[in-house]
């Protein structure tokens, strides 16, 4: 293999954002590239790229409601245009995030004549709405609109089951006895849909260059959130299914496990030493990189997934880091030396 053969087969493929559209606040469209790639790449990469997008990445989404002195769904408050049925609904398109998988707590406590949207829900810091403007109800006299929430985050659907709308039966939920009490009227269960993605596409265009075929994937997302935010998630997400693999180990015929087999892909970094000007820290994931599992756990649990996020962590920083000892800073220290960068990415 000569030296411009191992030039090209070291070639990173680069993606960029061509085009990015919105609708609204919760309605947006992106569409990215992914090149340069050898023949039959960018289907493997497309395909699975959007059937994670499409299930894996997550949403929030209210999937409980607590009418104060309600009696069923199909009650009507006098004074309130939108029956109980109506404000369900617009309560189950609310665009919401939150920063953590625990359940939190809601409420909308409005004294009209008041136009009743999502900017009136009180909610804790770590949840935030996206879409401010969205319609719950109309209050056209001088009554109190009292309802409490439940937020979760999650991904794919959840259907629930009928039976959850008395909060006396003994299969009423847990979670939802624990944030609403047991004694409290009505509460509602909500059908809803995690999946923040409402479709994917991808194409490819196929050239001919230097004697073999070439192709450039192209990514459309439509969702009601940053689809770059999306993307960036599933990529995160595939990653992860592979890890087990990462880690193997060889089975003797006796059904004992010999020694670990080292299969990370590691980075070269005499590669990176002579072409530092064309990485993108930004993209180059710490699961490429030779460290241990152990490593690797305590950093992603840290929040550092890129090169670019451990550049930013000093000795100090990573002695902080929960479970990571005084040896593995140690190897991640001399990892960020021989790579031989300072904190803006320049060489040294």
């Amino acid at each position: 293999m000569n030296q411009n053969e191992i030039a090209v087969s070291m070639k990173i493929p680069e993606w960029k954002c061509i085009e990015f559209r919105t609708k609204n606040k919760h309605f947006h469209y992106s569409r990215f590239t992914l090149s340069l790639l050898c023949k039959g790449q960018a289907n493997t990469i497309g395909s699975t790229i959007r059937r994670v997008l499409l299930r894996e990445v997550e949403g929030t989404c209210i999937t409980h409601v607590k009418f104060h002195n309600i009696s069923n769904e199909y009650s009507v408050i006098i004074g309130i245009e939108e029956s109980i049925h109506e404000i369900l609904m617009n309560l189950k398109e609310i665009v919401l995030r939150i920063d953590a998988y625990r359940i939190r707590e809601g409420s909308i406590n409005v004294v009209g004549p008041k136009k009743v949207t999502a900017q009136d829900i009180m909610l804790p810091p770590s949840v935030g709405i996206i879409d401010a403007t969205q319609h719950i109800a109309n209050i056209n006299k001088s009554i109190t609109l009292d309802i409490s929430l439940q937020i979760e985050k999650c991904h794919r659907y959840i259907i629930q089951n009928p039976n959850n709308y008395n909060p006396k039966d003994e299969i009423f939920p847990i979670d939802v006895a624990f944030v609403f009490p047991i004694d409290a009227a009505f509460v509602f269960p909500i059908d809803v849909s995690f999946a923040p993605v409402q479709n994917v596409n991808y194409s490819i265009h196929s050239y001919w260059s230097k004697n073999e075929t070439q192709e450039i994937l192209f990514i459309e997302i439509w969702m009601n959130e940053a689809p770059k935010e999306a993307l960036y998630e599933a990529s995160r997400n595939l990653i992860d299914f592979f890890l087990p693999f990462l880690n193997a180990k060889e089975e003797n015929n006796d059904g004992t496990n010999s020694l670990s087999i080292d299969i990370t892909p590691s980075l070269p970094i005499l590669h990176i030493l002579n072409d530092t000007k064309r990485i993108n820290f930004d993209q180059m994931y710490i699961v490429q990189l030779n460290f241990s599992t152990r490593i690797y756990n305590c950093l992603k649990k840290a929040n550092i997934n890129t090169v670019s996020d451990l550049l930013n962590y000093s000795r100090e920083d990573l002695m902080k880091t929960k479970h990571l000892g005084k040896q593995s800073v140690q190897e991640i220290l001399e990892f960020m030396r021989n790579i031989q960068i300072d904190s803006l990415g320049n060489p040294i």
